[in-house]
């Protein structure tokens, strides 16, 4: 009876700090830049010197932490487009006082190993990445008088020079 006794209490003891955990979740994070970027958007432009028609939903989750942006080739995008799927997600490290993003898409997890590091300089963010083959940077450009985003991706050659890997443009889509 002593160590049922014992047992439960440790038990009870055990499940204290995920319940203190639970109840002290870290504030929803607003960010006036980012909030820009929740919505539908149809997105246009080149990668890798080839048209992209994508779409882009993007909406606040997990607690209003991460902004999960779905990428997506466009249904209504030629047939001889190369088919394109991923899934972003942007948040904020208070802490450390960067952006954080995740990105995962159909290559794979060999290039979902690498976060971006993001800082901010005024309506644009420009995050980092150290992949394995490379040093990558991904821009986010928000343009209040057209209510649009640009992407800009860029990756170093095998030279060391910057080259222009995405150029993107999104623009609200109507469907929203």
């Amino acid at each position: 009876m002593r160590n049922l006794l014992t047992g439960l209490l440790l038990a009870v003891a055990m499940l204290i700090p995920g319940a203190a955990r639970a109840q002290s979740l870290t504030p929803e994070w607003h960010d006036d830049l980012i909030d820009h970027m929740a919505g539908t958007w149809n997105v246009g432009g080149n990668v890798m010197g080839a048209e992209a028609h994508h779409t882009v939903t993007a909406e606040w989750v997990l607690n209003h932490q991460f902004l999960r942006i779905d990428e997506r080739t466009s249904p209504d995008a030629p047939t001889s487009e190369k088919r394109y799927e991923a899934i972003w997600f942007i948040g904020y490290d208070a802490v450390s006082d960067k952006y954080v993003e995740h990105l995962l898409d159909i290559f794979g997890a060999r290039f979902s190993e690498s976060l971006g590091y993001g800082t901010r300089d005024g309506d644009t963010i420009r995050f980092v990445y150290e992949y394995p083959d490379g040093p990558f940077h991904t821009t986010y450009r928000w343009s209040l008088q057209h209510d649009s985003w640009q992407w800009l991706m860029e990756e170093k050659d095998k030279n060391g020079k910057w080259i222009t890997f995405a150029d993107l443009r999104l623009n609200r889509s109507s469907k929203h």
